[in-house]
């Protein structure tokens, strides 16, 4: 196996509060540098191609192209709006290095999400060998909570009239969905990355005109094809709120950024 590795890295980090959840540190390194040394060492490896935010590009390249140019990264700019443009812009970036090696002859090509830094090694160990076997390949975990369906949101919020003289809109209020529906969970997996495709196969699943899907898995199914689900890792976990950036030190065993002494701070 000769396999090219995609990692997008140009979301919004809207759920993050504003502040880009790839620069956030990790013992040291920022989350997408851990995120890619998950497969800078490995022998199937023959390219890693980072696809970073169209929106603000300049200062990402300036922050992170020495750092994974030193680990032979390379990196492109990916999509505005969704992550499959930025996973097509990589394909794009790979085929048209396509000629050069090491990207010659890739025959296969994993799509691993940026945030997502502390992927045991163990896990994609499974989706390699899966790979070898098998077109199309994702790791999940087994649904562990009641699934509900829900209707849309409604406030419960307690006015307080005093509040609404005085220019206020009452006390903070609760936001509450009506319950339609409980959801069998039988046969349901959460799914993570890396997902892992033959080449054609995945060229062929972003060739088509409708590339809407929240993973390349989805695109994949749309052209009838089948995709088979190894077993993931509970610690795989995509950081996507503050919190999970110290789950994620918990778990690596990685302590958080240490504040400069004072009177080193000059």
């Amino acid at each position: 196996m000769k396999l090219a590795v995609i990692i997008p890295a140009a979301g919004a980090s809207r759920r993050f509060g504003g502040r880009s959840k790839i620069d956030e540190d990790l013992g040291g390194r920022p989350v997408l540098q851990r995120t890619v040394e998950l497969f800078a060492n490995r022998a199937e490896v023959a390219v890693i191609i980072v696809a970073g935010p169209a929106a603000g590009w300049e200062e990402f390249r300036l922050r992170h192209a020495d750092r994974l140019g030193l680990l032979g990264i390379q990196i492109c700019k990916g999509g505005v709006e969704h992550r499959h443009e930025s996973v097509r812009n990589a394909l794009t970036h790979l085929w048209e290095a396509a000629s050069c090696a090491p990207f010659r002859d890739c025959t296969h090509i994993a799509v691993h999400d940026g945030a997502r830094p502390a992927t045991p090694q163990d896990l994609i160990d499974r989706v390699v060998s899966a790979a070898g076997k098998h077109g199309a390949v994702i790791p999940g975990v087994d649904v562990p909570d009641t699934i509900k369906r829900v209707g849309p949101a409604t406030e419960d919020r307690e006015i307080d009239p005093l509040d609404a003289i005085l220019g206020g809109a009452g006390k903070p209020g609760t936001s509450l969905r009506p319950v339609v529906k409980t959801e069998p969970r039988d046969n349901l997996m959460l799914v993570q990355t890396p997902q892992m495709f033959r080449t054609d196969l995945l060229k062929r699943a972003y060739a088509q005109k409708d590339l809407d899907s929240t993973d390349d898995a989805q695109l994949v199914e749309r052209l009838g094809e089948p995709v088979h689900v190894v077993e993931g890792d509970a610690r795989n976990i995509k950081i996507t709120r503050p919190f999970d950036v110290e789950l994620c030190r918990r778990i690596l065993n990685l302590r958080g950024p240490v504040e400069r002494e004072t009177h080193k701070k000059f």
